[in-house]
């Protein structure tokens, strides 16, 4: 992709009422653009991520039997009074309106009023179980006071899974499978999550959340001495850094860190009152019991960029950066060395993209190398390759990761094998 091209620009100008980093560095990046607070359109960058990170999530749930849907966002009154959600929490949380016919309508902030009467409908069968249900979908939430950028808007992107069984040793089996295919997704999208047990809240049973550590973290939680697993604030009260971990295993850590995702028991809350009930194998009807698992795509990248910037600008993962690479050609005044420049770089943009990578190409005509490197540094892709007169006089390439270390040559001839193995680690 040659960046002269790219519709959208990057901005010195901090906007006026970022509250986070996430929301300043991606709106000066040009990853979003903010139309209301907790509204965001998601520009070409911001897209490429946002869609990766959505892939990611989609394969590890395909991997344990996950069946993908679409549900609808505007939803009538009707599903939501059975659970009693129209009215508390739904009241606080749901974006109501009407219709022009009077009919009362809610923009769906969760789905398991939605999803659980379309179970039932085909489910009938203890054969047909456990059913395993997913959707990858926009959510609306009428937050009080929208903050903190995309991690905590009005609309936003939401994983949500649930899962349907006959029995709790399947469901306690399942939630074991959900958890690691959790570890997969931050693993493979560069986010340090720690497994953290968490309140159940108006479900009962303990929950668990993935909390990752940053300073700019609403969320407290304490860290055991493997840092592998961790105790949300609310269900250890009175604990303080340096205490005896709840389960004996050692002392504890504090630390401030953003929720990710997380995974939680439903029971039979919402299959109950729809007298959701199967008979099982041994001739005994039960009722449908189900859990819920959820994972934010677009608070993941939020979170991401929380904790993975520096003064100069955002710092991405190899997997969810919007492009592997970003390729810069400077300018020469010497229109002979110039057009060295450029051939070089369309024929090493080109040959990387033949191999698989995904490359910007800064091409712009007219910008200094000081803008051109403070956007490369904003938008902040994985690895910078600089293509000028400088290096091309040693026949190289200038090679700098934005994670850290220093700045190298590469020769041209080993250049492309070279971004192909760094690729590949």
């Amino acid at each position: 992709m040659k960046q002269s091209r790219l519709f959208t620009k990057t901005s010195k100008e901090m906007p006026a009422d970022a509250d986070s980093a996430n929301a300043r560095l991606l709106i000066q990046a040009g990853f979003v653009d903010q139309l209301a607070a907790g509204i965001y359109s998601f520009l070409p960058l911001g897209h490429r991520t946002l869609e990766k990170i959505k892939t990611i999530v989609r394969e590890e749930m395909d991997v344990i039997g996950g069946q993908e849907v679409t549900l609808p966002a505007l939803t009538p009154k009707e599903p939501w009074t059975a659970a009693g959600r129209w009215t508390e929490p739904g009241k606080e949380v749901m974006f109501q309106l009407e219709g022009r016919s009077g009919k009362e309508f809610g923009l769906a902030f969760t789905a398991e009023e939605l999803v659980t009467p379309i179970v039932k409908k085909f489910a009938n069968s203890y054969k047909d179980f456990p059913v395993l249900v997913y959707q990858i979908t926009d959510k609306f939430r009428n937050e009080p006071r929208a903050k903190s950028g995309i991690l905590r808007g009005r609309e936003f992107s939401m994983k949500d899974l649930y899962s349907f069984h006959l029995s709790e040793a399947d469901r306690a089996l399942f939630y074991d499978k959900v958890a690691e295919a959790y570890h997969k997704v931050f693993k493979r999208c560069g986010v340090p999550a720690i497994y953290t047990e968490a309140d159940g809240g108006s479900f009962g049973d303990a929950s668990h959340e993935f909390q990752m550590p940053t300073e700019s973290g609403e969320d407290l939680i304490y860290v055991n001495d493997a840092k592998d697993y961790a105790w949300n604030r609310e269900i250890v009260e009175g604990i303080k850094n340096g205490d005896q971990a709840p389960d004996g295993s050692g002392t504890v850590t504090e630390m401030k860190a953003i929720e990710v995702g997380n995974i939680f028991p439903l029971g039979t809350k919402f299959s109950a009152p729809l007298d959701f009930k199967v008979t099982d194998e041994n001739g005994v009807e039960q009722t449908v019991i189900m859990g819920s698992y959820g994972i934010g795509p677009s608070r993941v990248m939020g979170a991401m960029v929380e904790a993975m910037h520096d003064d100069k600008g955002m710092i991405w993962p190899k997997n969810v950066a919007p492009y592997h690479v970003h390729l810069v050609s400077l300018h020469s005044k010497d229109e002979q060395i110039l057009n060295r420049i450029n051939s070089v770089a369309s024929e090493l943009h080109d040959d990387l993209i033949t191999a698989g990578v995904e490359v910007l190409w800064d091409d712009r005509v007219g910008v200094n190398p000081g803008p051109k490197f403070a956007d490369a540094d904003l938008i902040g892709l994985p690895l910078r390759l600089v293509v000028s007169e400088k290096t091309l006089n040693e026949d190289s390439v200038e090679w700098k990761e934005r994670a850290g270390g220093e700045m190298s040559l590469v020769k041209l001839e080993d250049i492309k094998d070279q971004v192909i193995a760094w690729l590949a680690e």
